[in-house]
């Protein structure tokens, strides 16, 4: 019988739980594999993203038909961010995990923060780290907003060129888009390898971490991110041409690779693979996934959320009615910077709980169980994508 992409990972993941539980903290010594399997995923992410959106932006035929995509993807993406946002807190609140949390006996010197972690950007600050000032530096950073921002004016301008140097330059797009594609397909032959080895150390590190208030705020984080979850689900089975259960089952090896590697970057490289294997239509998820790569963070906002009211009930304070609607705007704000890279949304949690005058040394508590929380974070983060993709390819369904 063979076993597809899929049961390969499956097995590799069982292998690793197996080694982890077996060997504990000694299993780090497999750490370098997930790494260069990951360093894989991102190295070919850059690239994919920018062709792959070129390849479908020169299919469009006009602005109007950009600008209807451009619509309907942010809309969905900040509808969801305040409802995931909204249920971090609600988590918490119902919860109460840092309720009667003892600071000096909890927190260590490893836990500790000292000075500043940063300040929180203001939205003219975001909107001009959007615009690339250097082409080569978007690239080598893996800055994929920029890369999006890139891609787009150069197909736009493709737009305006005449009949034949459209058509060859399209030709070429999808050429280089079919070779990036090639080289994901040839990097998920490690898969099962390199994700073993990151689920392996992940069972090893935190067999005995889940104790006390760190096991209620992931129970909380992980408790309101099923119900995000189980929205999607409903999306697609009124709003889109997939019923949940297909969904999951095609897409399987995407969440094994959220899960094990932690980053969006690297899983968008995996998701564009998968949307193309799903029939998804090129010039729709081409669009949607880079851009819900930086901009959807459905996944992360509800962490945001819940390390926030984590730390103000452990301090004893309290926000007002007034207080939560600076908490939404500023958490939407934030969560688009946390950059897709393993570790990333830990440190905006800081600058978070900071900007509200909050001890930024009882967030750090989270930081021992953080791997954990990244891991639904970044399969919910991407699972968004995926939906709004679906969602959108639904909406366009008979246009040009």
């Amino acid at each position: 019988m063979k076993v597809g992409p899929g049961g390969r990972i499956l097995i590799g993941m069982l292998a690793g739980v197996g080694l982890g539980a077996v060997l504990g903290e000694r299993v780090a010594a497999v750490q370098p594999l997930g790494d260069l399997f990951i360093t894989l995923l991102i190295l070919a992410a850059a690239p994919l993203v920018f062709f792959n959106l070129l390849a479908g932006l020169t299919s469009l035929r006009d602005l109007r038909t950009l600008g209807r995509l451009a619509g309907k993807t942010v809309g969905f993406f900040l509808t969801t961010e305040i409802v995931a946002l909204s249920l971090g807190l609600g988590a918490m609140a119902l919860l109460r995990p840092g309720v009667g949390l003892r600071l000096t006996e909890t927190v260590t010197e490893t836990e500790t923060v000292s000075g500043a972690v940063g300040e929180a950007p203001s939205v003219g600050a975001v909107l001009l780290d959007m615009i690339p000032t250097n082409v080569v530096r978007a690239f080598a950073e893996g800055n994929v907003v920029q890369i999006v921002i890139l891609a787009l004016m150069l197909g736009i301008a493709t737009m305006a060129l005449g009949d034949g140097p459209r058509a060859r330059l399209a030709t070429l797009f999808e050429d280089l888009a079919g070779l990036f594609r090639r080289l994901v397909h040839m990097v998920l032959w490690v898969a099962p390898v390199g994700i073993g080895a990151l689920v392996a150390v992940t069972v090893g590190r935190y067999g005995t971490d889940l104790i006390g208030p760190t096991a209620r705020f992931l129970a909380g984080v992980w408790g309101a991110q099923i119900v995000i979850v189980t929205g999607y689900m409903l999306l697609l089975r009124f709003f889109s041409d997939y019923r949940p259960a297909r969904f999951l089952r095609a897409t399987g090896s995407l969440w094994a690779t959220t899960a094990a590697t932690t980053s969006s970057l690297a899983s968008l490289s995996v998701g564009l693979e998968t949307a193309g294997r799903l029939d998804l239509p090129r010039r729709v998820y081409s669009f949607v996934l880079p851009l819900g790569a930086q901009l959807n963070k459905d996944g992360t906002s509800v962490m945001l959320a819940a390390v926030l009211l984590f730390t103000a009930q452990a301090a004893g304070v309290t926000f007002s009615p007034a207080d939560f609607v600076t908490i939404l705007l500023l958490g939407m704000l934030l969560s688009h910077g946390t950059g897709g890279v393993p570790g990333g949304g830990f440190v905006v949690a800081l600058i978070y709980v900071q900007a509200l005058n909050l001890p930024i040394e009882v967030a750090a508590i989270v930081g021992g169980i953080y791997r954990l929380v990244d891991m639904s974070n970044t399969t919910v983060n991407i699972m968004g994508d995926m939906v709004g993709a679906a969602l959108v390819a639904r909406s366009e369904a008979g246009r040009a």
